[in-house]
């Protein structure tokens, strides 16, 4: 009567399923099993946590930025939407719309005019992405313009990341701080506005760690696309093409240097070649641009007379802040190349500079031309990377809240064009 019984006991029959009787044979309770279990688990979460913090540093500084905004936009009786489709926005959004030729008359120049060429001042790039992207928001000009800032600012902040994770002294943690210091810079707020600087950055930076990589079709693809874009596109092209023709007569990489090269520079020589032909002339694109915008090349003589008159007696804080920020470019420079970061961000940065500085126009916007000069910030990013975490989240919180509030300010309270 008894054996039926033992022959069920542990160890036997049924109890030899998982789980189904107690004791050391259940192998769910394991602890060597349950302690891998969560050891992969908390491995897992690590790795998204590192793959996704560059996107949530950015979207958090730009996200305060946003808040800051639509408060400020509240108070002064519009919207968020309409600040940051506002000044160059428009005129994008509409030649993402209508193209070149068919834009609504009420679009004109600075001086109120509108010749069959003024449009070709934009670069095309992103008006033919937002149109692309347009065909996934149903139509949805500004939802496209708006997301494709978005995503090309995210894009950015990975780039970032791995530029500064490249150079001599850096690293990740230095990379998540050079995203910070850009999303917050003062004219960080663009980044986040129906413009081209966060499409433009996001190519810049990618095509630069191409360079430091030697990955010339990367370099080479995102200069030729940075050249449709802005015409700052000749500071990624000159880095670009520099730093190939170096691999050439090193002899490193075969026949991608060529191709690399080639493509850097196609970019904005194929679309200033175009206007001019639109324009009936070599040099259409820079005549559109002194006769429509007041925008020329000087050598830098009403920059300097801009700086020398505000230092003398200005009292507009943001023209102040513009000031303080170019002399900072400065010394921002002389420490990169003090620090030896490699030749190619330094050929990328000075000529950044020499476009912004060499410029004759409206001296407001150079805080916004700044932006893609991000390769300064590197410096700044590799010392904050190195003092304590509360050090640097209080800078970077301060940093980011003084952003939000100029960014606010640029666009609600300030009455002239960014």
């Amino acid at each position: 009567m008894h054996g039926p019984i033992v022959a069920n006991g542990p160890g036997h029959g049924e109890c030899k399923r998982a789980g189904a009787c107690g004791g050391p044979g259940r192998v769910g309770d394991d602890p060597l099993v349950t302690s891998t279990r969560v050891q992969a688990r908390g491995a897992d979460l690590r790795a998204w946590t590192t793959r996704l913090a560059p996107a949530a540093v950015y979207l958090a500084v730009r996200g305060v930025g946003l808040v800051v905004l639509a408060i400020m936009a509240a108070h002064d009786g519009t919207t968020l939407v309409e600040r940051l489709t506002s000044w160059d926005g428009a005129w994008l959004l509409s030649i993402a719309r209508h193209g070149y030729t068919d834009l609504p008359a009420d679009h004109v120049d600075a001086f109120g005019n509108r010749t069959p060429v003024t449009p070709y001042g934009f670069f095309p790039g992103y008006p033919l992405l937002v149109s692309a992207v347009g065909s996934l928001t149903g139509g949805d000009l500004v939802a496209a313009g708006l997301v494709v800032s978005l995503v090309a600012g995210i894009g950015s902040a990975y780039g970032l990341t791995a530029l500064a994770a490249a150079v001599p002294g850096g690293s990740r943690r230095a990379g998540l701080a050079l995203v910070a210091l850009f999303a917050a810079m003062p004219m960080g707020v663009v980044l986040s506005m129906a413009y081209t600087e966060a499409l433009f950055c996001a190519l810049a930076v990618w095509a630069l760690v191409g360079v430091l990589r030697e990955d010339w079709l990367l370099a080479g693809v995102c200069a030729f696309g940075a050249g449709l874009v802005r015409p700052t596109g000749n500071a990624v092209a000159a880095a670009v093409v520099l730093a190939a023709l170096a691999a050439v007569v090193a002899r490193r990489g075969g026949w991608r240097p060529w191709a690399g090269a080639l493509l850097a520079g196609a970019g904005i020589l194929g679309y200033l070649a175009y206007v001019g032909v639109q324009a009936g002339s070599w040099d259409g694109w820079f005549r559109i641009q002194r006769e429509g915008w007041g925008w020329y090349f000087d050598g830098g003589r009403g920059t300097a007379d801009f700086v020398a008159g505000v230092l003398g007696g200005g009292d507009r804080l943001f023209d102040v802040v513009v000031v303080a920020a170019l002399i900072a470019t400065i010394v921002l420079f002389v420490i990169c190349a003090a620090m030896r970061l490699p030749w190619p961000l330094l050929v990328y940065a000075l000529v950044v500079l020499v476009t912004v500085w060499g410029t004759e126009g409206l001296m407001n916007a150079k805080l916004r031309l700044l932006v893609p000069a991000f390769v300064l910030l590197v410096p700044v990013a590799i010392g904050l990377a190195r003092r304590r975490t509360s050090t640097v989240v209080a800078v970077l919180t301060g940093l980011a809240l003084a952003s939000a509030w100029y960014g606010g300010y640029a666009l609600t309270i300030w009455p002239y064009a960014v």
